[in-house]
């Protein structure tokens, strides 16, 4: 974990209600996709944890959906304001046992996470696929930038106003993969679940006190034990998980 001082470089609503913000700061304690920062929000008590989308040497890109008072000053910061960031934070994805075909499967605010990994994933030589799910196309973010990756890029949304109508698991049908990582909402994690044929790892979602592992406010039962989700979290391996 580190604690620095990030700036805001452009901020913009890219689909409903959901921004992708763009920071310089030091970003040395980033080490792995799935990873995620809390940032420090003027008036309010605890840090608001985002998963992080894209980073590089100086830079970082976070995408966030405004669903209360946090994200909604978030949305509202101008070019040039000054941000407290604890970076570095969770475990992360795992890419040694992705295999050559991977998928990968995010839902709304889960797809950021995914597309670091993406990124990751083509770097090793590998074949990664992507399924992006939302409800209506006015939710659809980032098909684009995974498709410029080389990445195999499949959209679904529940009312059928983009790509396959339904939802995730539908567009899973007639694919060969070796691996699964996901990341979104827990109905959506509980079904992929379900419907994979392989290992994988899933990244969860808890409210959190700390962040790093200190208050014990996010932990979880899985067939190890207890697990706190910022720490020894968010991904947790297929095996791991009771529902």
């Amino acid at each position: 974990m580190l604690k620095t001082k990030f700036t805001v470089r452009a901020s913009r609503e890219i689909a409903l209600n959901t921004w992708e913000l763009h920071l310089t700061g030091d970003t040395s304690g980033i080490v792995r996709p799935g990873q995620f920062v809390n940032i420090e929000l003027p008036g309010l008590y605890l840090r608001r944890p985002i998963s992080v989308c894209d980073w590089g040497e100086g830079s970082l890109t976070l995408i966030y959906k405004v669903v209360g008072r946090g994200t909604a000053l978030m949305a509202g910061l101008k070019i040039g304001e000054e941000l407290d960031i604890l970076t570095g934070l969770g475990n992360g994805y795992d890419t040694a046992e992705s295999g050559g075909r991977p998928l990968l499967i995010g839902g709304g605010a889960g797809v950021p996470p995914l597309y670091a990994l993406a990124k990751v994933l083509k770097g090793e030589g590998k074949s990664p696929t992507a399924i992006l799910g939302f409800n209506t196309r006015e939710e659809v973010f980032y098909t684009e930038e995974f498709s410029a990756l080389g990445v195999e890029t499949r959209v679904a949304t529940a009312d059928g106003s983009l790509g396959i109508r339904g939802f995730v698991t539908d567009a899973m049908e007639g694919l060969n993969y070796s691996y699964v990582y996901t990341c979104g909402p827990m109905p959506m994690l509980r079904a992929v679940y379900e419907k994979m044929s392989t290992s994988g790892q899933f990244s969860f979602e808890e409210r959190m006190g700390c962040g790093f592992g200190a208050c014990m406010g996010c932990s979880i039962e899985t067939k190890d034990g207890s697990k706190r989700i910022c720490k020894d979290g968010p991904v947790l391996k297929r095996e791991e998980i009771i529902w």
